[in-house]
C-alpha cells in the first residue's frame, strides 16, 4: 500500500515533512482520519493536535491553531497559523 506525503508546515517554518500511514486532525467540523487513497478535500483546521503515524509506526502530535488542511492524490497538506511539535 502506498503511503501518504504530508506536509506540516506553519506560518514561520516547516514543522515536519515525510511519509506517513495516517493522519488525524480537527477541523472546524470535527476530527478526521486520512488514509492512503482518501478522496480529495479542503478544510478549515481547528486548534488542536494533528497526529501523524509515520510509515515505520512512529506517532508524531504537532499542536495546531489556525490554518487549514487539503488532500490530493495522497499528499496530505497542513498549513498553520501556529504549530508545533509536543
Amino acid at each position: 500500500m502506498a503511503g501518504l506525503n504530508v506536509s506540516v508546515v506553519s506560518a514561520e517554518r516547516e514543522i515536519w515533512t515525510g511519509e506517513a500511514s495516517q493522519v488525524v486532525a480537527k477541523t472546524v467540523e470535527g476530527e478526521i482520519g486520512i488514509l492512503s487513497g482518501h478522496e480529495p478535500m479542503l478544510a478549515l483546521l481547528a486548534e488542536g493536535q494533528v497526529r501523524v503515524t509515520t510509515s515505520g509506526g512512529e506517532k508524531i502530535a504537532v499542536d495546531a491553531e489556525g490554518g487549514f488542511f487539503s488532500v490530493d492524490h495522497d499528499t496530505v497538506t497542513i498549513v498553520a497559523g501556529k504549530a508545533a511539535i509536543v
